[in-house]
């Protein structure tokens, strides 16, 4: 009787564990899934670290999401159409429960910068800017309908364009800024319910801490202050439990000059200066 009553006592244990061990792994499953796409701002090309101290991962460790970052520096809105066609991207956006967008500046930044600050200081005119927002927008409208072909019923988190320049060149970026923020609300408004406005433009606004060196990308302070947008945003739309940010890893600042912002700063006095003879030689 004592082995058999041994025998029973001992499956029971073992039925016990197994149930213990398929709950855990039930668990595991159930973690949402965090899938962030973009370009240099979502990649973290600010830090000397990004892989661990980029926003979304600091949104990721404080929620308890499953993370996954396809982002790419450099990448515009129609790059990040082709990515899109990527086996692996376009799975991981079809299983995702929440997806974090970051695209547009490049749009402005590799377009005819040239062409965009001569016209804007100089002439005051800003129509090549209304022309990339338009492609901006319908891009966007692609962008939104391929990803939800792969996933009709993923969060979609679509974050606002900053400006990080100041001065001459601080004027006709705001001017890029504003437009490509006009476009991805208008869009938001026309299709109620497909994404939700991280507003990236209202947190990041000193110069000196929120951006690295290279004056363009945000630094460590500045990817923390995106990740308590993105938070905030998440719990305001019931999809996450925390607003305070939980940082496992410290962000490092990435090194090195502004040289591409030198250069343009120069071409923004230069064209200035142009503006100044023109309306001395117009008046």
């Amino acid at each position: 009787m004592k082995n058999r009553s041994r025998s029973v006592l001992s499956v029971l244990l073992t039925l016990v564990l197994l149930l213990c061990a398929l709950s855990v792994a039930a668990g595991a499953t159930q973690q949402p899934r965090y899938v962030v796409l973009g370009d240099s701002i979502a990649y973290g090309s600010g830090l000397f670290n990004p892989t661990e101290a980029v926003y979304g991962k600091i949104v990721a460790d404080t929620n308890g999401y499953a993370y996954e970052n396809y982002a790419i520096p450099g990448h515009t809105t129609d790059n990040l159409l082709r990515r899109l066609e990527n086996s692996a991207v376009s799975a991981a956006v079809g299983a995702a429960d929440i997806i974090s967008i970051s695209i547009g500046g490049n749009n402005f930044l590799l377009g005819d910068l040239n062409g965009i600050l001569y016209d804007g200081i100089v002439k005051e005119d800003f129509s090549r800017l209304d022309k990339i927002a338009d492609g901006f927008y319908k891009d966007l409208e692609t962008i939104i309908g391929t990803i939800r072909a792969l996933n009709p019923d993923a969060a979609i988190l679509l974050q606002t364009i900053y400006n990080p320049q100041t001065g001459y060149i601080g004027d006709v970026y705001q001017q890029g800024a504003d437009r490509l923020n006009a476009a991805i609300r208008t869009f938001a408004e026309a299709n109620p319910g497909e994404v939700i406005i991280v507003e990236v433009s209202e947190c990041l606004t000193d110069t000196k801490r929120d951006f690295a060196q290279d004056r363009i990308h945000p630094s460590a302070e500045g990817n923390e202050k995106i990740a308590c947008a993105v938070l905030q945003t998440l719990y305001d739309n019931g999809l996450g439990s925390e607003t305070e940010p939980v940082i496992n890893t410290p962000g490092i600042d990435a090194s090195g000059t502004g040289m591409f912002t030198l250069f343009v700063n120069l071409y923004g006095w230069f064209f200035h200066l142009l503006a100044v003879i023109r309306k001395v030689f117009r008046s």
